[in-house]
């Protein structure tokens, strides 16, 4: 069952969101892009007459009650997007009579699901290292299928639409799914967006594809790394990991970031590429300061000679030129991670180059996927949202769906 052939006239339909949005001291939205994401999803559902329950998390509250984290702060927003009054459960899992007097037209959102530890299913206040743990462990699977059913219970139908934890196998995201057959289950429009987005890039692949990996380590994306290699034919790889690559390549690097067990990591990347006839685009240059801040003096070295006491902070103008050219012919992108320290006003050269680069292929009909929480942002602050093809909600999610794992959230559904 699809969304578009689903019937949702006089029936309640249960809806995972991501509504984990940023808020200010006050409690106030400072970014909407989440809320924004879901609303064709969830206005679909009322247009046809169904009545709405909304879930979703917010922060760490580690199951425990928390009022920093309440959904409660949201109601308002939440109404005003959807343009109907929302209702508001101050517990998730006591929320049964208010969903059966719900009517069609009508929209209900459930305190944040972390307040119960069973969303995330592991056992609170008790070590890994304890014997009880397993016991432990196993007895809160159990109430997880529980809290699970529950939540079940409020709803005739259920939909996941929130791909940022579609990587985890929590109580909404995947386990709910077990309580619907296969004709009342189903993903959202954004779920299916960032589905299609993946498959745009792994299995559609329109050549040259132009992967670009940045990032201050790369023992974090050394399983996306890989799983690129067989697809792509220039990988970049930039940010803080590239000082990792300049040392093993017994050059000097003063105090940039630099995981020294991970030389011959770094070696065996080069050697890979090189094996499959990837051209792997590493930085030659960079824009070095004296101090980890915005203000500090800088200077341009070559990436392996980087003086004492100095740092690598940004690519500089030559790798600019190197990432730019491996960038604009390209048919494929996908762009994960900045190539400097772009938080910084005097260190975002190199991350402007790649989404400019990027901008400039996609209006020549590249197809380019921006993911990941730090090139979201940068893109975001480049104000440049509009001239790429897709950005997706889903760090983790995103990653590891490009590593080829199998995402709960999506196989719960789809099997």
């Amino acid at each position: 069952m699809t969304i578009d052939t689903c019937k949702f006239a006089g029936q309640k339909a249960i809806v995972r969101v991501d509504f984990n949005v940023p808020l200010d001291e006050n409690g106030k939205i400072t970014d909407d892009t989440r809320i924004r994401g879901a609303l064709p999803t969830l206005k679909k559902v009322l247009d046809e007459g169904g009545a709405l329950i909304i879930m979703s998390h917010m922060g760490k509250p580690k199951g425990k009650v928390n009022a920093k984290f309440s959904l409660s702060q949201i109601v308002d927003a939440v109404s005003e997007k959807l343009g109907v009054p929302v209702q508001f459960a101050p517990d998730c899992a006591k929320a049964g009579e208010a969903a059966a007097a719900l009517k069609a037209g009508e929209v209900l959102l459930l305190e944040n699901l972390r307040f119960y530890p069973e969303e995330e299913g592991k056992p609170v206040g008790i070590d890994k290292a304890d014997p009880a743990f397993d016991e432990a462990k196993k007895a809160m699977k159990e109430s997880q299928k529980e809290f699970s059913k529950t939540l079940a219970s409020y709803a005739d139908i259920y939909i996941n639409d929130a791909f940022g934890t579609a990587h985890r196998k929590h109580a909404s995201t995947a386990v709910i799914a077990d309580y619907f057959d296969a004709d009342h289950k189903m993903l959202g429009y954004l779920m299916e967006k960032e589905v299609q987005a993946v498959d745009n890039v792994l299995s559609n692949i329109k050549r040259p594809f132009t992967a670009i990996m940045g990032g201050s380590k790369v023992s974090t994306k050394i399983g996306i790394i890989e799983n690129l290699m067989d697809k792509v034919d220039n990988l970049i790889l930039c940010g803080g990991m590239t000082y990792t690559f300049a040392k093993a390549m017994g050059g000097t690097v003063g105090t940039s970031i630099c995981e020294e067990d991970k030389l011959d990591l770094a070696l065996s990347i080069m050697e890979k590429a090189k094996a499959k006839g990837v051209n792997l685009v590493l930085g030659v240059d960079c824009v070095a300061a004296d101090s980890f801040s915005n203000d500090a003096n800088t200077q341009v070295v070559p990436a392996g000679n980087i003086p004492e006491g100095w740092e690598g902070l940004d690519a500089g103008p030559e790798t600019r030129e190197l990432f730019a050219k491996a960038i604009e012919d390209a048919k494929t992108i996908l762009w994960n991670g900045p190539a400097g320290v772009f938080e910084f006003d005097n260190f975002t050269a190199g991350s402007r180059a790649v989404a400019d680069a990027i901008a400039k292929a996609t209006a020549n009909g590249a197809f380019s996927l921006i993911g990941g929480g730090d090139s979201v942002a940068c893109i975001n602050k480049f104000g440049m949202a509009d001239q790429v093809s897709y950005i997706s909600t889903g760090g983790g999610a995103l990653l590891e769906a490009i590593e080829g794992k199998v995402l709960p959230g999506i196989a719960a559904i789809k099997g």
